[in-house]
This record gives C-alpha cells, sequence and structure tokens, in this order.
C-alpha cells in the first residue's frame, strides 16, 4: 500500500549537498524527506574525499620515513602492511559515518526513505512504498565515475574510485588511466606506498591548473619513480598473464604497450541523471548534468539541483555551498546565486596545488592590464627548516591591486588558499593583506611576502625619495 507524504521540502541525494539541505532545513522545523538508495555520506565519505585522504596520509607517513636521514635521522627500512592500510582507510569511513547515519537524521526530525526515487510527473516523486509530493524538490544525487568506451576494458576487473579502497593487498603495478586531481593523487599515494606506477593521460596531466605551478607538482611525482605518459591514448586493454593487465597506448613516438597487475580508471565523472524521471518532471538535463540557473533551480521551478548533478564543478565543498543557496531561497524567499569566483579547489599531491577566482590567463581577458606577483617558498624561512622548497605562489589582480587570483603549488596550499578565498569573497585589494601580521616563521608567510613584492618599485621612485628626504628636514 503506498503512503502519500506532503513535506515542505523532498531531497533525492545523501550525499554532501543532500544532508546539508536536510539538515539545515529540519533545524528550522521544516517538514523534510530524504530518499537515499545507497549509502549515506554519498561518494565523497565512501569511496572518494576521505578514503583517498587516509591512503594519502598513509604515503606520507612512509615517504617521511624515506626522508629522515635528511634530517639526521634513521628509521630503517620502510615497511608497508597493506592489510592495516586498508584498516586505517575505513576506520576513518567508520569514525565519520554517525554524522552522516540515517539514525542522526531520523533525530533531526528528517524521514529518510531508503530506496530508489523517480518523478512520476512535476510534483511528485515515488520511492518504495512513499508517494512524495512535497512544495519544493532538491535533486542532489552527486556523480559516479565515467568509465570510456576503450575496447576491451570491460574484460579486466578494471578498478575506480568505488572499489579502489576495498584492496588489502599492494599493487604491483598500478597503471592509472587520467591524469587529473584523483588520477595524480592515487598515482603518488601508491607509489609511496611501494607500488610501481604508470599515469597515462589524453592531454596534460593537471591540465585544468595553472601550468607554470603544475609543473612542479608533476615534476616532484616523476622525481619519486612515477612514470607520466602525457599526450598518450588508450587503445586497449586486455588480460596479460596470471592476473594482469596489458595496455595498448598510443603516443607521440608511435603505439606502445604498458603491462600492469592493476589498472585505474580516473578519467572523470558523470552526472547522476539516470532514472530519476526527470522527463517526467519537466527537468531538461544532458550528458553534463541537470540544466539549473544560477540560482540552482531547473527547468521546472518546484525543482532545484545542487552538487555534481547540477553539471558544473564537482567538489563536496561546491554541493554544501549550493545547498546554502537553496536553504536562503526556499526558507527565507531570499534571493541567491551562484558565484564559481568564490570557490576555491585543491588537489592533495605532495606538494599540494590550490587555487581561487581567476587564473592569470582569464584575468587578463577581463581586465586587459594586470599585475601577477609570485613569491617562492625557497625564499621562505619555515619551507627551508622543514626541506619542503619546492614551489611558489601566484598572485593575479587587477590594475588597481584588487585580488583577481591565486595559486599556490607547495606545502600546506590547501589549508593557505582559505584566506585567499576569503580575500576574493570580499573584494579584498593588496592593500588590506599588506596590513595584517603572521606570525614567524610560517609557510603562509609567501603570501605577505609576494603583496609586499607589489609596492618594492615605489622604494626606487625618485618623486617617493624626495618626500622622505624633504620630511627628514624637520627632525
Amino acid at each position: 500500500m503506498t503512503t502519500t507524504l506532503r513535506p515542505d521540502i523532498c531531497v533525492i541525494g545523501a550525499g554532501s549537498g543532500g544532508l546539508t539541505v536536510a539538515a539545515a532545513a529540519a533545524s528550522f522545523g521544516v517538514d523534510v524527506v530524504l530518499i537515499e538508495k545507497g549509502k549515506m555520506g554519498g561518494d565523497c565519505l565512501n569511496y572518494g574525499c576521505v578514503p583517498s585522504k587516509a591512503i594519502i596520509a598513509a604515503g606520507k607517513h612512509a615517504h617521511a620515513i624515506a626522508e629522515a636521514p635528511h634530517f639526521g635521522v634513521h628509521a630503517g627500512d620502510m615497511k608497508v602492511d597493506y592489510k592495516k592500510v586498508h584498516a586505517h582507510i575505513h576506520s576513518v569511513i567508520d569514525a565519520i559515518a554517525p554524522n552522516d547515519s540515517v539514525e542522526r537524521f531520523t533525530a533531526l526530525g528528517v524521514k529518510v526513505i531508503e530506496a530508489a526515487g523517480a518523478f512520476t510527473d512535476a510534483n511528485t516523486v515515488v520511492a518504495g512504498d512513499y508517494e512524495i509530493k512535497a512544495r519544493r524538490f532538491v535533486i542532489a544525487t552527486g556523480s559516479s565515475p565515467f568509465v570510456p568506451p576503450i575496447p576491451g576494458i570491460d574484460t579486466v576487473d578494471y578498478l575506480t574510485n568505488e572499489t579502489l579502497f576495498d584492496r588489502t593487498q599492494r599493487a604491483r603495478h598500478l597503471i592509472v588511466v587520467g591524469g587529473g586531481p584523483i588520477g595524480m593523487e592515487m598515482a603518488q599515494a601508491h607509489r609511496r606506498l611501494g607500488s610501481d606506477v604508470t599515469v597515462i593521460e589524453g592531454l596534460k596531466a593537471l591540465g585544468k591548473d595553472d601550468p607554470e605551478l603544475a609543473a612542479i607538482v608533476l615534476d616532484r611525482i616523476r622525481a619519486e619513480g612515477v612514470e607520466i605518459m602525457e599526450g598518450a591514448t588508450v587503445t586497449g586493454v586486455k588480460k596479460f598473464g596470471r592476473a594482469g593487465v596489458r595496455v595498448s597506448v598510443d603516443t607521440a613516438d608511435g603505439e606502445k604497450t604498458v603491462d600492469g597487475s592493476h589498472i585505474l580508471v580516473a578519467t572523470g565523472r558523470a552526472a547522476n541523471v539516470e532514472g530519476l524521471g526527470l522527463s517526467e518532471a519537466g527537468v531538461e538535463y544532458d550528458r553534463r548534468g541537470i540544466k539549473v540557473k544560477p540560482n540552482m533551480k531547473t527547468t521546472n521551478k518546484r525543482v532545484f539541483a545542487i552538487g555534481d548533478v547540477a553539471g558544473g564543478l564537482q567538489f563536496t565543498h561546491v554541493a554544501g555551498y549550493h545547498a546554502g543557496l537553496v536553504i536562503q531561497q526556499i526558507l527565507f524567499r531570499a534571493p541567491a546565486k551562484e558565484n564559481t569566483r568564490i570557490i576555491p579547489w585543491a588537489t592533495y599531491t605532495d606538494p599540494e596545488l590550490a587555487h581561487v577566482g581567476l587564473s592569470e590567463e582569464e584575468a587578463r581577458k577581463r581586465f586587459g592590464q594586470i599585475h601577477v606577483l609570485r613569491w617562492p617558498y625557497a625564499e621562505n624561512d619555515r619551507a627551508l627548516a622543514e626541506r619542503k622548497t619546492d614551489g611558489l605562489i601566484k598572485l593575479v589582480t587587477d590594475r588597481k591591486g584588487r585580488i583577481a587570483g591565486v595559486s599556490i603549488a607547495g606545502a600546506g596550499a590547501g589549508e593557505m588558499i582559505n584566506m585567499w578565498a576569503l580575500a576574493i569573497a570580499n573584494g579584498m585589494r593588496l592593500s588590506n593583506v599588506r596590513g595584517y601580521v603572521p606570525p614567524y616563521p610560517t609557510m603562509a608567510e609567501i603570501g605577505k611576502r609576494a603583496v609586499i613584492s607589489y609596492y618594492s618599485p615605489m622604494t626606487r621612485k625618485p618623486f617617493i625619495r624626495s618626500i622622505i628626504g624633504f620630511l627628514r628636514r624637520f627632525g
């Protein structure tokens, strides 16, 4: 027997964005139904951000042992117990999972339905034994690994981020198809944990980031023993030996083959739009995702789409940001629209790579005249002490010194970018940053030093020097 529910809000998808909408609305006493057919917490908790950062942390500890002799410390030969690495990854997931659980959201007053949900018309969603007729709907179904139609890929046991973290044994030779953030993070982490690693990228590895800064990261990863093949196209995959894979690759130097024990497909994400009944709801979508307006509304004015499924930037924090925009409109009737310029992102390789705002190229197109300021880690005292001197900060401003974009490659870049995201979100100028005092010695000082370099030419201007000379006459 079908039960009809008439909540204020119906959320489809219990990942970061959906959970944020549900929790925020429920905290104001709003009636919310939350539908999830898979695991609570979505991709980020179970297959993405959390487990990937856990294995990166394990890799960092292994690398620290290898680097210890540079500091006069000798720890002996590094050994990796991959079963314990696996246990570490899943213990982190288990520690966070209660925050996203059915029990917690039920306690908040949210009606959680563990079933697939689909629209039957513009105003109705059916999930399990329930028919939901809500005032507003929020689609937050996220994305899944995109597996390209590589000949033979379906004949081997390929890995994606959804299966990579289930393994309890080290990969002898991991072949990574895709040189984006996920591919490069996992390549370096597995190399540090003892695997041979080859990355195959059709264009440029880390191609969406500033080329100058991406080169710093890629040089380090190559130096650690990861082979990165750029401008290379995978033309076929087949089984090789008892349990291996052979990958055929078309390169500028001709056809090559790479033999490995495992293959990880990290070629991007596909929006989860299938099976939602979007056509029945009058919601337009394409292969990139659901079409939304800047306020996250779809072509059905009662339906919002947020996060990865909305076809834009695919980050957990973006889904949370979208959730805030939706809550602002649904609960408070206040206008809101997405501003992608304030969204930072980070790639958690070592060194890290982070960015917010406009790139140098984008800023030139927008403003014409710009200022580009740099400061290297190699001239930072803390970086010297830590032996983490690879990297730099790049600040891009308009001609009046308003901060337009910031990119950082180096240790702690993902943490440092927070301040610059705040600066750009609030329209700050270099003069605002010039006035703050960073503690010494910290790596974040590189930002202040870059800003000061903007004012250095003034010390050599005859007019400024003449004023100083004049003022000196008065004692």
